[in-house]
């Protein structure tokens, strides 16, 4: 029988009848000046900080209310809509320029690029021994498991793990950067052999190249891709490397960094917090919704049998019969969100091309049909957005990549963004972050063992 198995049910003996009841707090417990979720009231963030790396636009006050926006997503005051395009029209790979952007405060030259890139590309190889060691030897069937891991065990590969000044940690953030495609490929690589059965195929980066480039590279069997997939998925790096220091992840890290702890376990710590389905895994969800609804609609064209099923899903009868549309709403886009725009605008037409058209008009479709549904049953008056992951997927799933690297892919994304926010928590802020949480226990006398 499986151990863990055979654990599980002796642990079980162990709970009570009234254990979940115990645990329970009773909603008449909270009040206005507990913030659950650490959001307000009226559903904006608590702010626990102040940054200049990202900031994310989706509403104004006025009068004490939130009037809705237009979304919009700035990396050090610059629109990331615009770096965006403008790297589509010059044809050129932009992740770098905006990993740059995020450590370093600026827009570089091009003279600074290129030095740059040239560090990154000198810090791609990993550690001598670590493939065999830490990735080979230790595959794990999660990927995000598998990354956080070997990000911790980085640690006993650097010769100077635990200084935390400016200049060490600007160079661990470097080698993260360099590095992190690199092990979710072999990750992946390893994860495919072990526990899928499929044949074991491993390369090595090649520094001339990009990190989107490498990426592609290292993930497919024959190393072949083209410039527009490549830079397709440059695009959607460069569109979730930041999204400021409220999201879960972000905000993990910067946690771990006013402990005083080092590089790698904040990353590891904001790793583990992507993984979460609530944060970083939407974009699977929304690829088995659309998966579900073209399983269940004759023609995804015919808005009336489109709408039809989504009422369905919205009614908790339909996919996963959880009552929710994946890939639509956000925390704070109100009107939009960027990202979402940004890729519904470039994937068009490569989606005509490579066979998904289908797919992105049943996205298209819960964006325009289910908004209006799911503001209707929650009686919501202020806009729900499509989010980025309403569309990522499908970029995903055109480029040839595998449903288990879309978090990971995220998280190589977003680790310049991380290292960004650990630098000005180390640099700026100077105390632990120490949040407080109201008792709600009886205060009781103890009593002896034998007397209970």
């Amino acid at each position: 029988m499986n151990s863990n198995l055979t654990a599980s049910r002796e642990y079980a003996d162990l709970i009570t009848d009234n254990l979940t009841s115990l645990y329970r707090i009773p909603a008449s417990a909270y009040d206005d000046s507990v913030k659950r979720g650490l959001r307000n009231a009226d559903g904006s963030g608590v702010v626990a900080g102040v940054s200049k790396i990202g900031s994310v636009r989706g509403y104004y006050i006025e009068d004490g209310q939130r009037v809705p926006h237009e979304g919009k997503l700035f990396y050090r005051g610059y629109d990331v809509e615009e770096i965006v395009d403008a790297h589509r029209k010059a044809d050129t790979f932009g992740y770098e320029e905006v990993a740059y952007l995020l450590l370093c405060g600026s827009l570089p030259t091009r003279a600074q690029e290129e030095r740059f890139v040239k560090i990154l590309s000198a810090a791609k190889t990993l550690p001598e021994g670590f493939f065999e060691n830490e990735l080979m030897k230790r595959p794990s069937p999660n990927i995000m498991n598998a990354i956080s891991r070997a990000v911790l065990s980085m640690y006993a590969y650097d010769d100077n793990p635990d200084d935390t000044s400016v200049v060490n940690v600007l160079r661990q953030s470097i080698e993260l950067i360099a590095r992190m495609p690199t092990i979710v490929a072999q990750t992946y690589a390893m994860k495919r052999h072990h526990y899928d059965n499929a044949s074991l195929y491993i390369h090595n980066p090649k520094t001339e190249l990009s990190l989107a480039e490498n990426f592609l590279r290292l993930a497919r069997r024959d190393k072949s891709y083209t410039d527009k997939e490549a830079k397709l998925l440059d695009c959607l790096m460069m569109l979730h490397a930041e999204h400021s220091g409220g999201n879960n992840s972000t905000f993990v890290c910067r946690a771990v960094t006013s402990t005083g702890a080092d590089t790698y376990g904040a990353i590891a710590a904001a790793i583990n917090s992507l993984k979460g389905p609530l944060h970083g895994g939407a974009n699977e969800a929304v690829m088995h919704m659309v998966a579900d609804i073209l399983d269940h609609v004759k023609d995804p064209r015919d808005d009336d049998e489109v709408g039809a099923y989504l009422d369905k899903i919205l009614d908790g009868e339909a996919n996963d019969r959880s009552g929710k549309l994946y890939g639509i709403g956000h925390a704070v886009y109100t009107i939009s969100d960027p990202r979402a725009v940004s890729i519904k605008r470039l994937i068009g037409e490569m989606a005509e091309i490579k066979g998904y058209s289908d797919e992105y008009l049943i996205a298209e479709r819960v964006e325009r049909l289910g908004i209006p549904k799911l503001m209707e049953r929650k009686g919501k008056t202020m806009p729900i957005p499509a989010n980025v992951d309403l569309y990522s997927g499908i970029v995903y799933k055109m480029l040839g990549i595998p449903e288990d690297l879309y978090t990971p892919l995220f998280a190589v994304s977003r680790v310049s963004g991380w290292c960004a926010h650990r630098l000005e928590e180390l640099i700026t802020s100077g105390r632990i972050m120490r949040p407080a949480y109201r008792s709600a226990a009886t205060q009781q006398k103890y009593i002896p063992i034998d007397e209970r």
